[in-house]
């Protein structure tokens, strides 16, 4: 059970004095800022934000039946199915997606871009629709022998008109930089910085509904035109009547020159982790836009056989395909006992001191987004630079070619963005009124430039075979879509971790992925895991993409939850480094203790214990940040759960709170180990 008790009636005042009372902790200057100012980011109430009943005990399951974890989270994967049915049956929310297509197609033969902006795990998605699904596709289609015939029949450039971007450019990719996301006028420059202008179809995609430099792309946009225009869509997955109390969302809600496409689908598998069931959601739905418009772009000019080799035909529908995703759903989920192997394997080298090392071809762009997203959920090390020293991150991610560059290039298929400082600063300093989030942004501007492509390797390159070379009792994980080749890259990286006493993996996801030909001559691929995918019209290879996704999500899920790395289905290690953050680890704090103190076990102990409030919760949030930092007992431990321990324990015996001896606690039991105690 848990408790979210309403601050509107409460004075500024007593909610001071509730806290440091009762801790003994008087509330710090940035607790009181943040409780008392900072509404607009106490974000509990979303629908996003709840803990979802099918993985509630995910922790404890994960911990001795890895394939039940798996099936548990992939059961969530249902919800996406059933919104996406009750979607395609609804003409009104229909018509909505059809007048986007529409204004894509339009844009597209005028000679007008298409731009899809995110933040975090919706910049990715972004970046994914563009580099991983549009320009792919052309450059098949260019291979193709149709190619030719038609060419001079398209509009120009066609492979070139649907971008991408992050907030924070394409360093973000590899991991958030704080401040950013907090500010609107980061969209609005973003947006002029990648020349999208008044023709040009915009689409501000955001989990939650209130993403600020999601919400200032898309009101930036509309002052581009004005009224009446279909070129500005905004995409979310709360209902909008949870996102009306948030002043942002509700102006965004209340613009009639920005069409809306709401995309709700409940509770995520890991509370509040809308990398899964959300993102899934907005990517398939925005991905069948693109794939109806390109349906319509192409088919006038192609003949029936080409049109049939390219996936595309005139029966299929934003509808049709929206409710076959039930089939693909159940399909992947289906995979979870022999995913489970992985699942273990990967656990076991991560527990044992050791690396996982992921090579990626055609599959690139979800791995390395799957990878990517895994820092900020389990608090993890992000991605090595070429110059950490000595390596921390737990996995590398890397295509099987021989230099930086062309992994990049494998990766993006266009020119790294980053951006400029000498353009962004100004406007920082000029604009942004709040000096930390002032001061956050332009620490942050520091680390965005285009320089920062030459500090990462994503490649199987002398250099990473040197400097990372595989280990005995590592984890190399080849993962590729079925038809795909294995070159000789590939194979010398596989060989290379067969020598050096390295678990290897195979994992194949497409239509006739179990066939294994293309297997043939890989000395112990013989037990890989293979994805077969129904075999469906997928021009854009929407349904390969996703279903890599969702396992892949579930997959790194699953491993983090074995080693401890949640509670149950929240993410306890979360790092709150900006404002939503913020007000999500303090809601974990007061969750998790009011959990055990409405317990039986306490009950019976203390008798009735008023819950901890949310002033409170932020109170020893951010003790325990400043703990953390200057404790070499707390070093490495999570916030949330360091507050956690030392709240209950002060309330237990009424002693001041004892924060070497909550790390002692955390380091012999783990929260898991812990609550069950408590509990």
């Amino acid at each position: 059970m848990t408790f979210a008790l309403s601050l509107a009636a409460i004075s500024p005042a007593a909610l001071a004095a509730d806290a440091g009372e009762r801790l003994g902790l008087p509330p710090s200057p940035a607790s009181t800022e943040f409780v008392q100012q900072r509404t607009q980011f106490q974000l509990h109430t979303l629908l996003t934000e709840q803990r979802h009943p099918r993985t509630w005990n995910l922790s404890e399951v994960a911990a001795t039946d890895p394939a039940q974890a798996l099936s548990q989270l992939f059961s969530v994967d249902e919800d996406v199915a059933r919104a996406f049915a009750a979607l395609a049956d609804d003409p009104q929310r229909m018509a909505k997606l059809h007048a986007a297509s529409a204004a894509v197609q339009r844009a597209l033969r005028d000679g007008h871009r298409i731009y899809f902006y995110g933040t975090g795990s919706t910049g990715r998605l972004a970046e994914t629709l563009e580099s991983g699904v549009w320009r792919p596709f052309w450059m098949r289609m260019q291979a193709d022998p149709a190619w030719p015939r038609i060419a001079a029949k398209l509009p120009a450039d066609l492979g070139e008109r649907v971008r991408g971007e992050i907030t924070g450019g394409d360093r973000a990719l590899i991991s958030s930089l704080e401040g950013f996301e907090d500010l609107q006028l980061i969209g609005a420059l973003q947006m002029r910085d990648d020349g999208i202008g008044a023709d040009d179809v915009v689409f501000a995609v955001t989990e939650g509904g209130e993403t600020s430099a999601v919400i200032g792309t898309a009101l930036a946009a509309a002052d581009q035109r004005g009224e009446g225009t279909d070129r500005v869509w905004f995409v979310y997955n709360n209902p909008d009547e949870v996102l009306r109390p948030f002043e942002r969302s509700r102006r965004v809600l209340d613009d009639a020159r920005i069409h809306k496409i709401a995309l709700p689908t409940g509770p995520q598998a890991i509370t509040g982790s809308t990398r899964m069931q959300a993102t899934t959601t907005s990517l398939y739905a925005l991905g069948l836009v693109l794939e109806d418009a390109l349906r319509a772009l192409l088919l006038p000019h192609l003949p029936a056989a080409d049109a049939q080799r390219l996936g595309l035909d005139a029966k299929d529908s934003i509808e049709s395909r929206l409710r076959g995703f039930a089939g693909l759903q159940r399909t992947v989920a289906g995979s979870a006992p022999q995913l489970a192997q992985w699942t273990v394997r990967e656990a076991q080298a991560y527990a044992g001191g050791r690396h996982a090392t992921y090579l990626a071809g055609e599959t690139l762009m979800p791995v390395f987004v799957d990878v990517t997203e895994r820092a900020p959920t389990f608090r993890l090390a992000p991605l090595d630079r070429t110059d950490t020293t000595p390596p921390a991150s737990w996995i590398r991610v890397w295509a099987p070619v021989a230099t930086p560059q062309a992994a990049w290039d494998a990766l993006l298929h266009r020119p790294f963005h980053g951006l400029d400082a000498a353009q962004y600063r100004p406007q920082f300093e000029q604009k942004v009124d709040d000096p930390a989030l002032r001061g956050t942004a332009l620490r942050s501007l520091e680390r965005a430039g285009a320089e920062q492509q030459a500090l990462y390797d994503l490649s199987w390159s002398p250099q990473n075979r040197e400097r990372l070379p595989p280990q005995t009792d590592d984890l190399g994980v080849l993962l590729r879509y079925a038809g795909e080749p294995v070159d000789a890259l590939a194979r010398q990286w596989w060989q290379a971790f067969g020598d050096a006493g390295a678990g290897r993996l195979t994992v194949t996801v497409g239509h006739g992925a179990g066939a294994g030909d293309d297997l043939k001559g890989l000395d112990g691929a013989a037990q890989g895991i293979a994805l077969d995918l129904p075999q469906r019209r997928d021009p854009l290879g929407l349904d390969r993409t996703l279903a890599l996704k969702m396992l892949l999500n579930a997959h790194s899920t699953a491993v983090m939850a074995r080693l401890g790395r949640t509670v149950g289905n929240t993410m306890t290690a979360v790092q709150p480094g900006n404002l939503k953050l913020i007000g999500r680890a303090t809601y974990l704090i007061q969750s998790h203790v009011n959990a055990v103190l409405d317990g039986k076990r306490w009950r019976a102990r203390h008798g009735a214990t008023a819950p901890l409030s949310y002033a409170e919760a932020n109170v020893v949030l951010y003790e325990a940040i400043d703990q953390r930092a200057r404790l070499p007992e707390a070093a490495q431990l999570p916030e949330v759960e360091l507050a956690i321990v030392a709240v209950l324990e002060r309330l237990d015996n009424g002693k001041p709170l004892d924060w070497a001896g909550a790390a002692r606690q955390l380091r012999d039991k783990g929260l898991n180990g812990y609550l069950r105690e408590r509990n």
